[in-house]
């Protein structure tokens, strides 16, 4: 490592950290959480974050034989949609920089059944190990905020897009309302933690969880971001008050 990645910091959570290390601590919280992860979703989202994968999915336009990319795909809801919309010819890949993680999707699709069109891969969304011009829709959810260098892997995704393909990010972003912010920032510093030392046995990793919504670019900064990376025709949609955006873009 070179004297200059050493100098070079970025945000975990609210703490500032060396680059290298917000990687390890990124990946400590993802181990610890992994187990509980779909648990900790449901009652963080009172399950309201289901609909805004079906958004995700009626919004990416999928259809039989396409190659798809779930990237930071985790415990595979998109993975699972994904693999029964693109059929027997299509394909699916479950990517996630985080080895538990991909462990319990992979372990949860099979389960369930699913697999022959999946494939599944832990990759750093920063440096994805896949030919230009693969897939023809590529989604991250909940995933962006937690990467180091976000223009780097949206340059990256854009990359590997067919042309006419798709970039879809599913991220928390923020609330257009100020009443909805004053309650999901006391929902997010109270109640988050406290569920997570009950339900997961973790408070520190929870509240990383809400930190780094807060340090997360917001929905203008983040289209501006992948029009930079080189999409075209960035749309974004808030649901639920804007806690949530999806943006979509267009490889040209």
């Amino acid at each position: 490592m070179t004297q200059e990645q050493q100098d070079k910091t970025t945000h975990f959570g609210y703490q500032e950290v060396p680059v290298d290390e917000k990687v390890k601590r990124v990946a400590g919280v993802f181990d610890s959480v992994a187990t509980k992860y779909d648990l900790m979703n449901d009652m963080m989202s009172m399950g309201v974050h289901r609909l805004w994968k079906k958004f995700t999915i009626e919004l990416s336009g999928v259809r039989k034989g396409h190659k798809v990319l779930d990237i930071a795909g985790g415990t595979g809801d998109l993975t699972m949609q994904f693999s029964r919309l693109v059929g027997e010819y299509g394909e699916v890949v479950l990517a996630d920089i985080n080895a538990s993680m991909l462990k319990v999707g992979r372990d949860r699709l099979l389960d369930k059944g699913y697999g022959g069109n999946i494939r599944f891969v832990q990759a750093n969304a920063e440096a994805l190990p896949f030919p230009d011009n693969h897939f023809d829709i590529i989604t991250i959810a909940f995933g962006l905020r937690n990467v180091t260098d976000k223009d780097k892997a949206l340059k990256d995704m854009a990359r590997i897009l067919k042309p006419g393909g798709r970039l879809l990010v599913l991220e928390f972003s923020k609330p257009t309302n100020p009443l909805m912010s004053k309650a999901y920032d006391l929902y997010s510093f109270t109640a988050l933690p406290l569920m997570g030392k009950l339900l997961a046995g973790d408070s520190d990793s929870y509240r990383y969880l809400a930190e780094s919504i807060r340090m997360h670019p917001d929905q203008e900064t983040l289209k501006g971001m992948m029009e930079n990376a080189g999409l075209d025709e960035v749309e974004y949609h808030n649901m639920t008050s804007g806690v949530v955006a999806l943006h979509r873009g267009i490889k040209l």
